[in-house]
């Protein structure tokens, strides 16, 4: 029986969570302020007038959009995908899927991580999907090494 590839996704994450926030939690400067820039930015409610002009200006993303006034478990109203401010996917089954689609998208047109994301995009691709492993760059080599001790 095979596993399909979003459940592969959500296992690994699983796995890998919690040592990962507790790896970035221990860490100190530029990474922890990051860090928490990102969480802000997950964080934002966007008014639809805001939102497409912040999607336009976005690189590369993987975007969710909720009901106004639902609630964090009810059914999302679109999880989508976005390369150069443009949206090349909609109506995906899950984040997850939509997270593999972004890595298939960047491999099948031949586009390289965007330099800011690099180690983002190396460890969703190296640790969480398992693919390629064999070639991790040393900062993602250390950051399994991490995970690893801490299981």
């Amino acid at each position: 029986m095979t596993i399909p590839l979003e459940e592969k996704l959500m296992a690994q994450l699983d796995i890998h969570s919690s040592q990962l926030i507790t790896v970035i939690r221990a860490k100190g400067g530029s990474t922890r302020q990051k860090t928490a820039d990102i969480m802000d930015i997950f964080d934002q409610d966007s008014r639809t007038d805001d939102l497409q002009k912040e999607m336009e200006e976005l690189t590369m993303a993987v975007f969710v959009i909720r009901k106004e006034g639902e609630g964090l478990q009810e059914p999302l109203a679109d999880i989508g995908i976005i390369i150069e401010g443009v949206e090349v996917l909609n109506e995906l089954p899950s984040v997850a899927s939509a997270c593999a689609l972004l890595l298939g998208l960047l491999y099948a047109l031949n586009i390289a991580y965007p330099k800011p994301l690099h180690f983002t995009f190396e460890v969703l691709q190296k640790i969480i999907m398992q693919l390629d492993q064999h070639k991790m760059s040393a900062k993602v080599q250390s950051l399994y090494g991490r995970l690893q001790s801490s299981e």
